[in-house]
C-alpha cells in the first residue's frame, strides 16, 4: 500500500476512533453517576488527547522517539496558533476566569518542567514519565475544585454530545469504546509506519514529518470542534479549552508514555528548534491574555497567531 494511502488512512482512523471514544467513555461515566462536569473536565480531555497518546506510545516502541516528542509538540504549537488563531479569526474567543487563574498558569509549569527535564536528561525518563501523571492528577483536581466553586457548568458543543451519549445502550456504550481504541490502535501503527516510510523517500528527518503533517492530523478533532463552535457563536468556547488540551498532550501523552518506556531525544532540534518555538508561542499567548487584549483572542491576535504557525512551518521545512 502507497505510505501516502496508508498515512490518510492512519489520519481517518486517528479521527474516529477519538470521536468513538470519546462517546463510549463519557457514556459509561454517565451512567455510573459521574456528574457532567467531571466528565468534561477530565474524561473528555483525555480521551480527545488519545490520538497523540497512541501515536506517541506506539513511535516509542517503535524505537521513532522523534516522532513522540514532534507530535507533542508539534500538536501544542498547532492547538495554540492554528486551531486558536482560526477560530480567533473567525469571532474573537473570550477568556474565562479560570483561563487567567489556573489553565495558563498550569500550562506554563508544565511547558517550563517540560523544557528542563529535556535539557537535563536528553529526554523523558521513566521516573519524570510518573512526574508528569502526578502533575496531571494535581491539575485535574485543582480544575474541578475550581469549577466547583465558581459553579462552572460545560456547555460547549461536545458537552451537549455527552448528554446524547448518555442516553445510549451500556452495550452500545462499550461497543463505541472498544471500537475507538481498536481504530486508534491501527491508526496510530499506520501512521507511524507511513511517516517513517515517507521520511525515508523524500529524504527527510521522521521529526519534521510529525511536528507537521502528523501534529496537524492529531489535532484535527480539536480544529474541528472549534470552528463549528465558532460558526456556531458558541461564546462559552475560551481559549482555556485548548490550553488544558496542551498540559494533557505534556502531562498524560508524555507521562503515560515515558512512565512505559524511556523517551530520549534523538534528533537535537527537537529541543533546540522545535521546543524553543513551543515555549516562545506559549508565552506570546501568554502575552494576548493578560496584556494585550480585554478578556479575549481578538481577530488582528488570530492573524498574527496564524502568521507565526506558517513561519514554523516555513523554517522547519527549510
Amino acid at each position: 500500500m502507497s505510505p501516502t494511502i496508508l498515512l490518510i488512512l492512519g489520519l481517518a482512523l486517528l479521527f474516529f476512533g477519538g470521536e468513538f471514544l470519546v462517546r463510549g467513555s463519557v457514556a459509561i461515566a454517565l451512567k455510573m453517576r459521574i456528574s457532567t462536569l467531571v466528565v468534561g473536565m477530565t474524561i473528555v480531555s483525555f480521551a480527545t488527547s488519545a490520538p497523540e497518546l497512541f501515536v506517541s506510545l506506539q513511535a516509542v516502541l517503535d524505537g521513532s522517539s522523534n516522532i513522540a516528542f514532534g507530535n507533542v509538540i508539534g500538536s501544542n504549537i498547532a492547538n495554540i496558533t492554528l486551531v486558536l488563531g482560526v477560530t480567533a479569526v473567525i469571532f474573537r474567543v473570550k477568556i474565562s476566569k479560570q483561563t487567567f487563574t489556573l489553565n495558563y498558569p498550569m500550562m506554563l509549569l508544565a511547558s517550563i518542567v517540560f523544557g528542563a527535564v529535556l535539557y537535563f536528561f536528553n529526554g523523558v525518563p521513566v521516573g519524570v514519565g510518573f512526574l508528569f501523571i502526578v502533575m496531571l492528577l494535581l491539575f485535574a483536581w485543582l480544575l474541578i475544585l475550581t469549577s466547583r466553586k465558581d459553579n462552572l457548568k460545560s456547555a460547549t458543543e461536545e458537552d451537549e454530545l455527552l448528554e446524547e451519549a448518555s442516553h445510549d445502550p451500556v452495550y452500545k456504550s462499550i461497543a463505541f469504546l472498544l471500537a475507538g481504541i481498536f481504530l486508534l490502535k491501527f491508526g496510530a501503527d499506520f501512521l507511524v509506519d507511513s511517516t517513517k516510510i515517507l521520511a525515508k523517500n523524500f529524504g527527510i528527518s521522521d521529526r519534521i514529518i510529525a511536528v507537521t503533517v502528523v501534529a496537524i492530523g492529531t489535532s484535527v478533532p480539536e480544529l474541528a470542534t472549534s470552528i463549528i463552535a465558532a460558526l456556531k457563536k458558541e461564546d462559552n468556547l475560551a481559549v482555556g479549552n485548548l490550553i488544558g488540551s496542551n498540559i494533557f498532550n505534556i502531562l498524560a501523552v508524555l507521562g503515560v508514555t515515558a512512565s512505559i518506556k524511556e523517551i530520549n531525544i534523538i534528533d537535537a532540534k527537537i529541543f533546540t528548534f522545535d521546543y524553543m518555538w513551543m515555549i516562545a508561542i506559549t508565552l506570546i499567548v501568554g502575552l494576548f491574555i493578560y496584556t494585550f487584549s480585554k478578556s479575549q483572542i481578538s481577530r488582528k491576535e488570530g492573524i498574527v497567531l496564524l502568521l507565526i504557525y506558517i513561519s514554523y512551518l516555513y523554517f522547519s521545512l527549510s
